[in-house]
């Protein structure tokens, strides 16, 4: 069975026409974010389209045989979506939506998940914010009326947990295959929270710093076996969820066009040859910062799928990680050279980025 891609988009209509130009045949689904001035999302906006620009290119998608996915993903609202005036707002946005032909909207929230199947044509998906990483979890959103549920990355590799949800109900389960985030990041509940907040509704906090940016970065800067164990999974991988989905998510909405358009292409021929960093979902800072040959990873799979996960009695991430991953030096400079883990591991190595020596794990 061919698989289906869903496939970020920025917003913008120039941005979706030439993700439809390009790589139109291989595109299942694209997927952009809403208003945050009713529900928030898990991003920071590049672009808010107004119910105009949503019909337009929903209407243009479908003329390319393209669904439309619309995320409103918040992890918290604030209780203000079960006030009268907070969800009379939310509803009258959601069926400006389903006026737009929008086929499926992505939510966090279990009451949301409810409405939209109950009221409205298009379907809920339940977001990877939802944190659906057992079959328990997974059959409480199908009975509220899920169409789709997009699984907690976190159990990407514990095979096991993965075909037991699939077994448990009848509805999508989709995987988002390149997300960066720490696994198991004691972060990610409160950062999601942060970003419902500071990209949603109004009023909107005043926040000088991203505490949770900053600390989840300076892990994986400190110690890149933190991106090795990220729950990515490798375009050349697909092939070992067959028996799980066919439905594949590339995040990166807050990417540029010709970003995902690499993406997109990677995961369609399910091969890459080049830096794995250039696929992942994750920040600048890391992407300049390691070079992961993703060839180099042929084969890791296969521990990954049995593994335990308790790294402090395995160490093959940590050996993955030494002969896989390479430093860029010389902090952006006529010297920049790319150096093995292995040779600067406890030493200091200047970050390219902020040209600061920072001392490895």
């Amino acid at each position: 069975m061919k698989k289906r891609l869903y496939v970020p988009h920025p917003g913008h209509f120039d941005g979706l026409k030439k993700l439809i130009s390009d790589a139109g045949k291989d595109i299942y689904s694209v997927f952009m974010a809403g208003s945050p001035d009713f529900v928030g999302t898990g991003r920071s906006n590049l672009a808010a389209p107004e119910i105009a620009d949503i019909r337009e290119q929903t209407e243009y998608a479908h003329r390319n045989g393209v669904n439309m996915e619309i995320v409103l993903n918040s992890s918290c609202m604030g209780g203000r979506h079960l006030t009268p005036e907070g969800f009379n707002l939310i509803y009258r946005y959601l069926g400006e939506l389903d006026s737009c032909g929008v086929d499926t909207t992505v939510v966090a929230d279990p009451y949301l998940v409810e409405v939209i199947a109950k009221d409205f044509e298009m379907k809920p998906v339940v977001s990877v914010l939802s944190f659906v990483n057992s079959p328990e979890k997974a059959i409480f959103y199908e009975d509220l009326g899920a169409s789709s549920i997009v699984v907690d990355p976190d159990v990407h590799r514990h095979f096991d947990v993965l075909n037991a949800i699939r077994d448990s109900v009848d509805c999508e389960i989709k995987l988002l295959v390149n997300e960066g985030c720490l696994y198991q990041c004691p972060f990610r509940y409160a950062h999601f929270n942060f970003f419902s907040h500071a990209f949603g509704p109004h009023p909107r906090p005043n926040v000088l710093d991203d505490y949770y940016y900053e600390r989840c970065i300076l892990a994986r800067i400190k110690n890149p076996r933190l991106i090795i164990t990220s729950p990515w999974i490798r375009p050349e991988d697909i092939h070992e969820y067959a028996g799980i989905t066919d439905v594949f998510k590339i995040g990166g909405r807050t990417h540029y066009t010709n970003w995902i358009l690499n993406c997109v292409e990677a995961y369609t021929n399910e091969s890459y040859d080049g830096n794995l960093m250039d696929l992942l979902d994750c920040p600048k800072d890391l992407k300049d910062l390691y070079y992961i040959s993703n060839r180099d990873l042929d084969g890791a799979i296969d521990q990954w799928k049995t593994c335990g996960t308790v790294c402090v009695d395995c160490g093959f991430c940590r050996d993955l990680t030494e002969t896989a991953v390479k430093v860029y030096t010389g902090g952006g400079t006529e010297s920049e050279t790319l150096v093995e883990w292995s040779e600067i591991a406890g030493a200091g190595v200047t970050n390219r980025i902020t040209g600061k020596t920072v001392v490895h794990a």
